[in-house]
């Protein structure tokens, strides 16, 4: 499912017309379908149900607090790459043991930080 649609040349978000939200907020706007968001990580959940992994989310692609908290209530984990990434990560109320911090080029202070906050 994809909840950004074209009614009569207007474009909607779910059931909110686009230019609405620009002519309120002004432009550049970013606007996200929380419905699509969902649909997706379900979709990838039941892909691979019969393996039960955990399907992280990169906070390197985006990390836009409500985003993530939507995606950790709905049981995801979090990818991370550095330690304000670990920070946002937490306050999502994930639990640690869901968070997983990848990449290169780690502080001793952030790998600290990750190993005290007790990530997986």
């Amino acid at each position: 499912m994809h909840d950004f649609k074209f009614i009569k040349n207007q474009l909607f978000c779910e059931k909110v017309l686009v230019s609405r939200l620009a002519q309120e907020f002004g432009t550049p706007l970013y606007v996200y379908s929380h419905n699509t968001i969902l649909d997706h990580f379900h979709k990838l959940e039941n892909a691979f149900q019969a393996f039960k992994p955990l399907i992280c989310y990169s906070l390197k692609a985006n990390s836009n607090l409500a985003i993530a908290k939507l995606l950790v209530n709905a049981g995801a984990g979090l990818d991370i790459v550095s330690g304000g990434e670990l920070f946002v990560a937490l306050k999502t109320g994930i639990s640690p043991k869901k968070i997983v911090y990848a990449s290169v080029g780690k502080t001793e202070d952030e790998i600290a930080k990750a190993l005290e906050a007790g990530i997986l």
